[in-house]
């Protein structure tokens, strides 16, 4: 499994596995959403040794702190540890670039992404009430 840097060819498949992630009501990136990603926030993916994109991670670049936006993994490669290698990637990229903390919002209702966020050392700050289309609550993290 390689982490790199998504490149504007990796837009299409990037789109796909977002389809494949996010409902319509999840609001999915769109492919010129991930064009302009690509560009200016850090967005890696994971690939497999035959080039199949097996998940992704988006964080925006904000003037203090970055946003953990998005991180996604293929069906096919869940529980394999690619969202911790994904993390671990993001992290390390936000550190050489000077940024100490991050920040992210997540579904108080999506334990195995909060567990993997806490396993990277954010807590939870607060709670937004109704923050997804749903109505579903979302932990506001702080690394």
């Amino acid at each position: 499994m390689t982490v790199r840097a998504a490149a504007a060819a990796d837009a299409a498949a990037l789109e796909q596995l977002e389809r494949t992630l996010f409902s319509a009501e999840n609001y999915p990136l769109s492919r010129r959403a991930f064009y302009y990603h690509i560009r200016h926030s850090l967005l890696l993916i994971a690939q497999t040794d035959s080039g199949e994109m097996a998940g992704y991670i988006l964080a925006l670049l904000r003037r203090r702190e970055p946003k953990l936006y998005s991180l996604g993994i293929a069906p096919a490669y869940r529980k394999m540890g690619i969202a911790s290698l994904l993390m671990e990637r993001m992290l390390s990229e936000l550190a050489s670039r000077g940024f100490m903390r991050c920040v992210l919002e997540v579904r108080c209702d999506n334990n195995a992404a909060i567990d993997l966020y806490r396993r990277f050392g954010f807590e939870t700050v607060k709670t937004l009430e109704g923050f997804y289309k749903d109505g579903c609550n979302a932990y506001l993290m702080r690394h």
